[in-house]
């Protein structure tokens, strides 16, 4: 009678031939099996038992334990596969029973790599090497001792996002990028220079504005009794601009040359909106100060009081490089071109500009135009109007030797631009369109799509999944470009104005600094400067309320120091320290002097301008 049963062999029995027990199962089969005789001692070996011996009485059935394995759970490699398992330890034992599959997960090529295996993209070698660290894989795997399982459909490998170091060096890939360069005009001045008309007018003979618009604005010009604003209201957009003549927000254009592309930031003029003005002039390159030759107007807006004066400093504070003196309103029937009104503009503004820290012959170029009709802004204006003005800019007078406003803008060069350098790009605001889109000026380095970034002064990491500059989407953009980031994975709050997108070496974000400070004037209630005095730091696009916490000494405009002063006044310089209400992302001025100039406010005034000198250490 044929019995079915079944045989259990100790693990190390491998091959039949070579054991007592015979693998032709008729025999075992056409004899009455007795159990107790077959049964198998787990730790006798095949060669040690013999047939038809009784064997020991059977032990009690236990379950199965778990199969062992040699694996040093502090083995990296073991580590790094069982976090791609998601910590499922038989996927992990699956997973490292194929490893010819394991090189597809980043993780663990750079794994190996750092085990010196050669991997294909880090030293630019040929193909070959990837073998190498195929067999490092199997050979690491073979190491643990896993027992290898049955045939499984191997996992496809989940999606990793390729990440860009932080520090990019530059392809020289600039297909995407207009080869142009791209410079930040800001157009500065007392109220009714005519700023807007002159920004208005380069648009309009630019071709950025058509007729027909021209013809809407004069008409709405002229509802108003205002028919000389009509090219204004290019710039100035909103209604209660319009109906007061005030620009108060900053505009912003652009327009085209041969040479260069520009960006037109038309700041407000009226001392109530200096905020707004230097967050325009914080982002600018060449500053074009509008002066009306008119008279008395000239004067209004020179003398003290006057705008044109604060916004010359706050324009060479705020790192304007290149300044543009131009002398407004030649055809007003006060002027009428007649070269002694624009002698007299210029021989009361040279030694102004001076004090304030301008090299008159290399940073300041003076121009006269007629922002209404054009006349020197885009072509020259009629020799028969002006006689005087070619053999003077044919002889370089007054440091200008270009006959128009835009062959003048032209000529200017920014060797200082260093795109190889950290990122620094202060963010002047941000919106939220499908993720949060910061805007600003790329001050430094080369900012790049895909790139990893942090946001001082919080500290958090991001990736840049989308650029812009302009309205173009493009890949990378480089110093002086006005971009839109995409900052990946943060919310509105996680990047306000002031903040400051980096690279490293990051930035500081200090709540104290040393700065050295010149007092250009003072509230009316309090005409000296000391500790414990406040005001509003702005420094790039920041704002914050600051305090003076010490003065460590005065300069006198003598040139006479004073150690242990206790105050100082308006005229002097101050070396002191200045502690801000938050933490702000700023350098020195040595390291960067964008982001280590800055200016103190209040009451509507402007204290003093300063440049910082030195930070705290750096905590461990």
């Amino acid at each position: 009678k044929q019995t079915s049963s079944i045989l259990l062999l100790p693990a190390n029995v491998t091959n039949c031939s070579t054991n007592p027990i015979q693998c032709n199962t008729t025999k075992i089969t056409n004899e009455r099996l007795q159990p107790e005789r077959y049964i198998l001692d787990a730790d006798a070996s095949a060669a040690s038992w013999t047939p038809g011996v009784p064997a020991p009485a059977p032990a009690p059935v236990v379950e199965a334990a778990p199969m062992e394995t040699d694996i040093d759970e502090n083995d990296p490699l073991w580590k790094a596969v069982l976090k791609i398992a998601n910590n499922d330890t038989d996927k992990a034992q699956r997973m490292i029973a194929n490893p010819d599959t394991l090189l597809q997960y980043p993780e663990i090529a750079a794994l190996m790599a750092g085990d010196d295996v050669v991997m294909e993209g880090e030293s630019g070698e040929a193909d070959w090497e990837k073998v190498d660290a195929v067999e490092a894989v199997i050979e690491k795997t073979e190491q643990m001792n896993i027992e290898p399982p049955k045939p499984a459909p191997v996992p496809a490998p989940e999606p990793v996002e390729e990440e860009v170091n932080e520090v990019v060096a530059d392809d020289g890939d600039d297909d995407d990028c207009d080869p142009r360069e791209h410079v930040n005009l800001v157009f500065i001045g007392h109220v009714d220079a005519g700023k807007s008309t002159l920004s208005g007018n380069i648009l309009y003979l630019t071709d950025n504005v058509d007729k027909r618009t021209i013809e809407k604005y004069e008409r709405e010009a002229k509802e108003l009794n205002r028919e000389s604003w009509f090219l204004a209201f290019i710039m100035d957009t909103n209604d209660e601009e319009r109906a007061k003549g005030k620009t108060v927000e900053v505009g912003r254009a652009t327009f085209n040359t041969d040479v260069k592309r520009y960006t037109i930031l038309d700041a407000p003029g009226h001392k109530n909106y200096v905020p707004n003005m230097i967050m325009g002039a914080s982002q600018a390159d060449v500053g074009v100060l509008v002066i009306s030759a008119r008279k008395g107007e000239f004067e209004t807006g020179f003398d003290r009081g006057g705008q044109t004066r604060e916004h010359a400093m706050l324009a060479k504070t705020l790192g304007v490089t290149h300044l543009v003196v131009v002398i407004n309103k030649m055809d007003d029937p006060t002027v009428q071109w007649k070269k002694e009104r624009y002698d007299e503009c210029i021989g009361k503004l040279k030694p102004f500009l001076k004090s304030c820290g301008y090299k008159i012959k290399k940073e300041v170029k003076f121009i006269p135009i007629s922002g209404l009709t054009g006349a020197n802004v885009l072509d020259e204006v009629d020799p028969s109007e002006c006689n005087w003005w070619k053999p003077a800019y044919t002889k370089a007078e007054n440091n200008t030797s270009a006959k128009t406003l835009i062959g003048l803008l032209d000529s200017f060069q920014f060797p200082d631009r260093d795109a190889s350098a950290s990122v620094r790009l202060p963010v002047l605001d941000r919106y939220s369109d499908r993720g949060t889109i910061a805007m600003g000026k790329v001050e430094s380095g080369t900012i790049r799509e895909g790139m990893k970034v942090m946001v001082m002064p919080t500290r958090n990491e991001y990736k840049i999944t989308g650029l812009w500059a302009g309205e173009e989407p493009v890949k990378k953009a480089k110093p002086g470009e006005n971009v839109l980031v995409k900052v990946h994975g943060a919310g509105t709050e996680d990047v306000q104005k002031g903040f400051v997108i980096c690279s490293p070496p990051y930035c500081r974000a200090v709540t104290k600094l040393i700065c050295e400070l010149a007092i250009l004037d003072m509230p009316d209630n309090q005409p000296i400067l000391t500790a414990g005095f406040n005001a509003i730091f702005h420094c790039h696009c920041a704002e914050e309320e600051c305090e003076i916490v010490k003065i460590f000494e005065t300069t006198d405009r003598k040139g006479k120091t004073n150690k242990n002063a206790a105050f100082a006044s308006i005229g002097m310089r101050a070396v002191c320290m200045v502690e801000t209400a938050r933490s702000v992302p700023v350098d020195t001025f040595s390291h960067q002097p964008m982001m280590g100039r800055f200016t103190l406010r209040t009451e509507g005034k402007t204290i003093g301008i300063g440049k910082i000198v030195k930070l705290p250490p750096k905590k461990d």
